[in-house]
């Protein structure tokens, strides 16, 4: 009896024990987190705690999420908790000054109305039809608002990036200025969004890159034929300008030399520009843009007629051949990870950038100016004729492709004392007239020039960073390349503001086997190099039994009708015939034999994976039970 006494005493003791220390971690460490992912996925940025810690007014957030969601689907329950507990954080984070609400809208309450004031999207999620919603509306002092109207799944990975955007902007209504001059649709092109519409399709909407970069600068539009730069614009752009005049390039030069930040794209060949529909309806015949009299006054050297190729991060596109369709790594587009500088505030957070046709930029002989690149190529890369391009043939050009070991860098920083590339204003055609607000001429910086130069443009299209899926009608971008954060970022530090930089980027899980995919792109070169000579024979070995089976190889038409196959003919088209099978049975052992080491490696990875883990733990705890055996044993005895 004494004994049961006891147990219960020390079960009741332990479970005041326990509860006690719940207590204790709920009241002292409730706010303790431990992130173990390799990315830190859960941990706020310092940019996060920076814009929390600099905000001069109060911030209302408020969550609008129905119970019902999580009820009928159970992964955005899962969800709308991470989004809570994130809020509290931020509120706990801000000393005050974010004020944190949780609605959940019923039908046809005054709560849902508040919601669709807003401008928050409700989803049907029956076939009844009934709404439910999962959105956020902000609000500062001055009544500016922001939202998100739906928090969807595939973006939980930026959940920081976006809760933190959204207050940066409510705490810094006043945005930096930001001119943007391109020939590209960047701002969507009304015709094909009209046609789109049309058909239920989503073209002609705005660049991703572009709705990116006026979510923090207000950007003015620069006209290609502008003699002066707006003095309220801090940052210029210049991305895929087309034949700029003598007059604007003096523009863009003149904006430099007083002060300016110039971040210029210029590109040996614009898969984007290429890609738009001309007004006259015939494909695209000159895509390139260079700013040469300014890049060689600062200097700066680009190529236009030479495009940059990569095996590293070859981008796996379908190529029609004689026989079938394929999947060729198509060198001209590759994706830079090992390249990016992580040294860079810019860069330093970014994993992938995806490039297409760029070009090779270099600091002249002889310049004075400080040359920091930003983006480089591996060393198996090689230049490629501009022109091969503009009809681009995969497969040959992957077989003709020979990488020479020499990195190239596609983006720099750019920093130095400058020169103006102009004596004085040039002078202007007989129809045009210099503006009242001209300024006078400037002959050099005052200071070191700061600009970033980009050799490609495609960064900004979307085809390359994002996938654009239709959300109950409305189109969602959601990144596969930060892309969209590279230009943002760098317009960012040009700007002076670097608060957003480390979050545009958080949270990419793509983990790619970089070991693998090298392998295999190296096996498909060579394999393709082999593939090359191999169709070359059999064309001219079927060509041959095409003249052996007309009977003669020359002669007139009737001749050949009647022409009998003698046997050294048959013979010979017996050895051709015996020729086609035996090269084709070489394409197929070549092909199996470059193969072999990545599936050699690609079992390996499945052996650790599936055997070794679990064994690994078994004997571990087969380990344990001897030891515990071992010990009851000595304690018996």
């Amino acid at each position: 009896m004494r004994r049961l006494w006891f147990s219960i005493i020390g079960v009741l003791a332990a479970a005041g024990i326990a509860i006690g220390i719940n207590l204790f971690a709920d009241a002292r460490l409730g706010r303790v987190q431990v992130d173990l992912t390799s990315s830190h996925l859960y941990t706020l940025s310092d940019g996060t705690k920076q814009v929390l810690a600099g905000l001069k007014e109060p911030v209302t957030l408020r969550l609008f999420y129905s119970r019902k969601l999580g009820a009928t689907v159970p992964s955005y329950g899962t969800y709308a908790d991470h989004v809570r507990e994130m809020l509290r954080n931020y509120a706990s984070l801000s000393n005050g000054k974010v004020r944190v609400e949780f609605y959940d809208p019923e039908p046809y309450s005054d709560t849902e109305d508040r919601a669709m004031a807003y401008g928050l999207q409700g989803v049907p999620v029956d076939q009844g039809g009934e709404q439910v919603w999962f959105g956020l509306a902000g609000s500062n002092l001055e009544d500016d608002e922001r939202t998100i109207a739906f928090f969807q799944a595939e973006r939980e990975r930026f959940l920081e990036y976006d809760l933190t955007k959204l207050v940066y902007e409510l705490s810094n209504p006043k945005r930096p200025v930001m001119g943007l001059m391109t020939s590209l649709p960047m701002e969507g092109d009304p015709r094909a969004m009209m046609m789109a519409r049309q058909q239920g399709g989503s073209a002609g909407q705005p660049y991703a890159s572009d709705v990116l970069l006026r979510q923090t600068n207000t950007v003015k539009i620069v006209a290609t034929d502008a003699q002066v730069i707006d003095p309220d614009i801090g940052v210029l752009l210049v991305a895929q300008a087309q034949n700029l005049s003598d007059a604007t390039l003096y523009a863009i030069d003149q904006f430099v030399m007083r002060g300016g930040r110039l971040m210029a794209m210029v590109d040996p060949w614009s898969e984007a520009a290429a890609s738009a529909p001309s007004p006259t309806g015939m494909p695209v015949s000159d895509a390139h843009s260079d700013l040469k009299k300014l890049f060689d006054a600062w200097g700066i050297q680009f190529d236009p007629t030479q495009a940059v190729g990569d095996l590293t991060g070859a981008w796996r596109v379908r190529a029609g051949g004689d026989e079938r369709v394929q999947a060729v790594n198509y060198v001209a587009w590759f994706s830079i990870r090992d390249g990016i500088n992580q040294n860079d505030p810019a860069t330093a957070n970014l994993k992938a950038i995806t490039v297409a046709s760029p070009g090779a930029i270099s600091k002249a002989d002889g310049a004075s100016i400080e040359f920091t690149p930003l983006l480089t190529t591996s060393p198996r890369s090689a230049v490629i004729p501009a022109s091969q391009l503009q009809m681009p043939e995969p497969s040959k050009l992957l077989a003709s492709f020979k990488p020479d070991g020499t990195p190239r860098v596609v983006a720099a920083r750019i920093r130095g004392v400058l020169k103006s590339a102009f004596a004085g204003p040039p002078e202007l055609a007989a129809d045009q007239k210099r503006p009242d607000n001209f300024p006078e001429h400037k002959a050099g910086t005052e200071g070191p020039a700061n600009m970033v130069v980009v050799a490609d443009s495609d960064i900004l299209a979307d085809r390359f960073w994002v996938r654009i899926a239709d959300f109950f009608g409305q189109p969602t971008a959601t990144p596969f390349a930060d892309n969209g954060p590279f230009v943002a970022n760098l317009v960012g530090t040009l700007a002076g503001g670097d608060a957003l930089i480390g979050l545009r980027s958080r949270g990419d899980t793509n983990r790619p086997f970089t070991v693998i995919a090298q392998m295999q792109s190296d096996a498909e070169a060579a394999y393709r190099q082999t593939e090359q000579a191999l169709q070359k024979h059999l064309e001219e070995v079927e060509k041959q039994l095409r003249t052996l089976r007309s009977g003669s190889e020359a002669g007139d038409a009737k001749g050949k009708a009647e022409a009998v196959i003698t046997p050294e003919q048959r013979t010979a088209i017996d050895a051709a015939r015996a020729d086609i099978v035996e090269t084709r049975k070489k394409l197929r052992a070549v092909q199996l034999e470059l193969n072999r080491d990545i599936s050699r490696l690609a079992t390996t990875l499945r052996i650790l994976n599936i055997a070794l883990v679990p064994a690994l733990l078994t004997i571990l705890a087969i380990t344990i039970a001897l030891i515990q055996r071992s010990r009851r044993a000595r304690a018996r005895a």
